[in-house]
């Protein structure tokens, strides 16, 4: 069975000869482990205060929204094909409203106690929260803007810890 290296170093989703690979965890540890990610969606005045007032339409925005990212957290194996299943053992999502740019910053916190690392479970979490607002509002603005989508930390595994410079 050919490993993919794990290391860091070089990608590691690729055997020797170039083939795409699921690396080979099997004999990693369980390390707790966390991520953190956010992004942005930026909307009309109109569509801003239909959110904020909770007067949509479709119900709301922010608790279906929430849900839809905890969900989207426990399937990003199903979504992504190299990535492993994992056991996730908590989903935080969070919102902040920002009325002078008509935005609302989105931000995932994902735990894990396993062999790889919930960085794609908090940026899937954060993208799929984000389209989930697109999806509620768009009848009323269809020129939302999603942006931003970053990870700001992560925590445990073997690779060690990272965080992006000069992040919120």
């Amino acid at each position: 069975m050919s490993k993919g290296s794990g290391s860091g170093k070089g990608l590691s989703h690729f055997n020797a000869a170039g083939k795409a690979i699921m690396v080979d965890v099997s004999s990693k540890i369980d390390t707790n482990r966390e991520a953190v990610a956010t992004g942005k969606i930026s909307m009309s005045a109109e569509a801003f205060e239909h959110v904020s007032r909770g007067e949509v339409e479709k119900g709301d925005v922010l608790g279906v929204a929430r849900i839809a990212g905890i969900m989207a957290a426990k399937k990003v194996d199903d979504l992504i094909p190299l990535a492993h299943p994992l056991p996730i053992s908590s989903v935080n999502i969070s919102f902040q409203l920002n009325e002078s740019e008509k935005s609302i910053a989105i931000k995932a916190e994902i735990g894990v106690s396993g062999k790889t690392g919930v960085e794609m479970e908090a940026l899937t979490a954060v993208s799929i929260t984000a389209l989930t607002i697109y999806d509620m509002c768009k009848a009323v603005d269809k020129s939302m803007v999603i942006e931003d989508i970053r990870l700001l930390k992560k925590t445990g595994g073997k690779s060690g810890n990272y965080y992006r410079k000069n992040s919120e």
